[in-house]
């Protein structure tokens, strides 16, 4: 079992930064791919980053690239989002996710692999 809880979202304007957070309990977050997923009022959850599980290989959403960073921090069972150069598109919930059966990244990661989600954090962002 793994529960996942994200924190550091909030309202910030065009061109802000935020650092969203995901901290996960469960002896196995160290063998994990983690992801990042968001989804905006009326849309589909969408893949933003993956990070297998020793942290070095990692896959970003095309349009994300160049803006957030994914990372993790194993001996604080967390994984990280760094959001840059925000836009108010970039609204939505944001989701972290854990892919129990997978440690490498090799590409995206669906929204059906992931075992098990957090509840999100909602990002705002103002024009």
């Amino acid at each position: 079992q793994v529960q996942l809880v994200e924190s550091g979202g909030g309202l910030v304007q065009a061109g802000g930064s935020l650092r969203l957070s995901c901290a996960a309990s469960g002896r196995t977050f160290s063998s994990n791919a983690m992801g990042w997923f968001r989804q905006a009022p009326g849309k589909e959850r969408d893949f933003l980053a993956a990070i297998s599980a020793n942290g070095f290989g990692k896959n970003y959403a095309d349009l994300v690239k160049g803006r957030f960073t994914i990372s993790r921090d194993n001996n604080k069972n967390t994984v990280y989002l760094q959001l840059n150069s925000l836009k108010p598109e970039d609204t939505a919930v944001y989701f972290c996710a854990a892919d129990v059966h997978r440690a490498a990244v090799t590409g995206p990661l669906k929204v059906g692999d992931m075992d098990y989600w957090g509840k999100g954090t909602l990002v705002t962002v103002s024009s």
